[in-house]
């Protein structure tokens, strides 16, 4: 027999699985160079719209003479934010699964749990810093970032959740 939709409550691992989809869906936001369009990395020439002999003329300076075509930012500020943002993203992961693989049955195991879940919490608080610091910086419309902002604060809800149901467990605990 199945439960109503409605009934139902939320997965244990339901922090987890956010989590999971959180750092996907950021690790696509930072291959799009956080949602800039980029012309100096990776610069592929467009010549689809050009003569085959202007094509090789213009191929040929761009490689003669080393040019890039400037872009509306500085190429290391998205180089920096990325490693900012996927270290944290590491970090996320890493304190979910270690609080998630400790079952506490003392309080110093609990208070390590405790830690571990504060951690996670505090990577998802710095995400979003992160994300407010690019908007400020950055050419990017902040409705883009918006599904991400509302990804990062339903984790953090999770796991505050999470970090709530084991105050339960845990004040038997000697």
């Amino acid at each position: 027999m199945s439960v109503l939709a409605r009934k139902r409550s939320l997965s244990e691992l339901e922090f987890y699985k956010n989590a999971i989809i959180l750092r996907r869906n950021m690790t696509f936001l930072l291959l799009r160079d956080l949602g800039v369009k980029s012309t100096v990395r990776n610069m592929r020439v467009n010549t689809k719209k050009m003569e085959a002999e202007d094509a090789a003329v213009f191929t040929d300076l761009l490689e003669r003479y080393r040019l890039k075509i400037a872009g509306d930012y500085p190429e290391w500020l998205i180089d920096k934010l990325r490693s900012s943002i996927w270290d944290i993203l590491r970090d996320l992961m890493i304190n979910i699964t270690k609080a998630y693989t400790i079952w506490a049955t003392c309080k110093t195991e609990a208070e390590e749990r405790r830690i571990a879940q504060d951690r996670a919490i505090a990577a998802c608080e710095n995400l979003l810093k992160e994300l407010e610091l690019a908007v400020e910086v950055l050419p990017v419309d902040a409705e883009k970032y918006m599904n991400y902002v509302g990804l990062i604060e339903r984790e953090i809800a999770l796991l505050k959740g999470w970090r709530k149901a084991d105050n339960k467990h845990n004040k038997n605990l000697k």
